[in-house]
């Protein structure tokens, strides 16, 4: 909610004032990574935020009308590369020129989008979109030490084009990245060959390795579902409770349930596509196996800054979605 609502009120014109921040969190208040998004978001468009620090539950941010195209940020530990991300791109909506962002944290941590499921299914669905993205990965981070280097970069957006994401047609391929850094390349073999394993009866799954050395450790796999029309993802890290072996099966049974579970986007992809849907020029739809509590603020917040309805219908224990700018209403829930 903080960062859709930072990036929605540079992109309206609407001051945005959050009360009661992350209040029945186990840690209050604004986090490093939520203040490095606010803070990027104002350099590059002019704005003003008050209350913007570490444990601040209150935040006033009045949107400026600056362009700057070129900026560089350093999180900090291992805060979330890919959540000031999200920020960032979306409060770059009206800029005319290109933009290229320069920014340090971590790359795949817990609770958080993997840098590698935006490479693989974000960033090419938003393309279909008319939304053209690019990342590069300089340098992986992991917690506690971060450490971690993206460069992305985000052409002029124009019109942006609605998505039917009502049918995925055929599965026509699985693959992913297996990534691992200051570590022992058998921990990524192991998650490859338990990760194909599972995944045998559905598809041979086509998956790289990656080693690396950085100033932090850590391993992991990031898989898609490709089908016709559209992508499926999944992702899991190794911690000292999961070994290798554990990871991969979770990633890939994780997948298994996206795919035979009639979904045509994954929970933690379409939260991130809703604000691009909220402003595309017609309707948009798609499918969840469930509504995450990212998705329902993501709703709630839209529709304080943007002309747009939602209409949710559970069918056969999928939850399909509508997207409809330029129709407020109340959201429609029908169980």
């Amino acid at each position: 909610m903080v960062r859709t609502s930072v990036a929605l009120s540079a992109v309206t014109g609407i001051t945005a004032h959050l009360t009661r921040i992350r209040e029945n969190r186990p840690t209050n208040g604004l986090s490093k990574q939520h203040c490095a998004a606010i803070s990027a978001v104002a350099e590059m468009t002019g704005s003003q935020a008050e209350g913007n620090f570490t444990g601040s539950s209150e935040l006033i941010f009045r949107p400026g009308t600056e362009q700057k195209n070129s900026i560089s940020l350093n999180i900090g530990t291992a805060g979330s590369i890919t959540l000031v991300l999200q920020a960032i791109l979306l409060a770059a909506r009206n800029h005319s020129e290109r933009l290229t962002v320069d920014i340090r944290g971590g790359t795949n941590v817990l609770w958080a989008p993997p840098i590698d499921s935006y490479q693989q299914v974000l960033f090419p669905l938003l393309d279909r979109m008319g939304v053209h993205t690019e990342v590069s990965i300089e340098e992986r981070g992991f917690y506690p030490r971060g450490g971690g280097h993206v460069v992305a970069s985000l052409e002029p957006i124009g019109q942006i084009s609605p998505m039917d994401l009502d049918e995925l047609g055929d599965l026509v391929s699985i693959r992913g990245v297996c990534f691992s850094q200051n570590l022992s390349e058998h921990i990524s073999k192991e998650m490859v060959r338990s990760c194909v394993r599972v995944l045998k009866p559905i598809a041979d799954a086509d998956i790289e390795i990656q080693i690396t050395h950085g100033d932090s450790r850590g391993a992991g796999i990031c898989l898609v579902a490709d089908f016709e029309n559209g992508k499926l993802g999944s992702n899991a890290l190794t911690t000292r409770e999961y070994s290798a072996e554990k990871t991969g099966e979770d990633a890939a049974n994780d997948l298994i349930r996206e795919v035979q579970g009639g979904a045509t986007v994954d929970v933690h992809t379409a939260d991130q596509l809703l604000p691009y849907m909220a402003m595309a020029e017609g309707r948009s739809s798609f499918k969840v196996s469930k509504i995450s509590r990212h998705l329902l603020s993501q709703m709630d917040t839209l529709e304080s800054f943007l002309n747009v309805r939602f209409g949710v219908e559970r069918k056969d224990e999928i939850y399909h979605f509508s997207v409809n700018p330029g129709a407020k209403d109340e959201t429609i829930c029908t169980d």
